[in-house]
């Protein structure tokens, strides 16, 4: 009976992703600026105003090497933990003032001991005290559907049938440089232009 039971679940648990996955569509984001020219690392996060960030506890890292943050531009959901490991031969003392999140790891070389938790949403710009051409940024945002684009302007989202907003952001931004509503029905492409 038991194993019967669990078969049942499992193949209930299968329909259930199936049915789901076939209601995801893939939406197709082409960023630009106000030239028209395609905007690489641009951040586009959608909201349902239903689905919080679903990782709560998940873990990154931003590492310095060549005197640079890498990645430049990092993403990631509410309660994430970020560690950053210092790569290059000089020592880091890496910073934010931003709102978001203000922080401050003083002089080191390697790993810090303990990674920085990013709680609120929204941009936090990174910089090093000993560095100043050194310059990164974290987005971070309270939804689980969240892209950044490649060199050509371009991510993929999946997202279900219904009603969003959105917001897109390029880097040096404080805040996003677009926030619209959206419908979404079935696969389609979403074009938009950052100031």
């Amino acid at each position: 009976m038991l194993r019967v039971m669990f078969r049942f679940g499992c193949a209930s648990m299968l329909l259930i992703a199936m049915s789901q996955s076939a209601l995801a569509a893939e939406v197709t984001l082409l960023v630009s600026d106000a030239g028209g020219k395609p905007v690489a690392d641009a951040v586009v996060a959608f909201y349902d105003g239903k689905t919080p960030a679903i990782n709560p506890n998940a873990a990154g890292k931003i590492v310095q090497k060549n005197k640079m943050f890498n990645p430049k531009v990092t993403i990631v959901q509410t309660g994430t933990s970020i560690n950053f490991p210092n790569e290059d031969t000089v020592r880091h003392h890496v910073y934010s003032f931003s709102p978001a999140k203000k922080f401050e790891l003083k002089l080191y070389a390697g790993v810090p001991t303990n990674p920085v938790p990013f709680e609120q949403a929204g941009v936090v710009t990174l910089g090093c005290n000993i560095h100043d051409s050194m310059v990164g940024y974290i987005y971070v945002v309270d939804t689980p559907f969240f892209a950044k684009t490649d060199d050509k302007g371009k991510t993929v989202l999946k997202l279900n049938d219904g009603q969003y907003s959105y917001q897109a952001w390029l880097p040096g931004q404080n805040k996003p440089g677009v926030e619209q509503k959206i419908t979404i029905e079935g696969a389609t492409e979403v074009k938009i232009t950052l100031p």
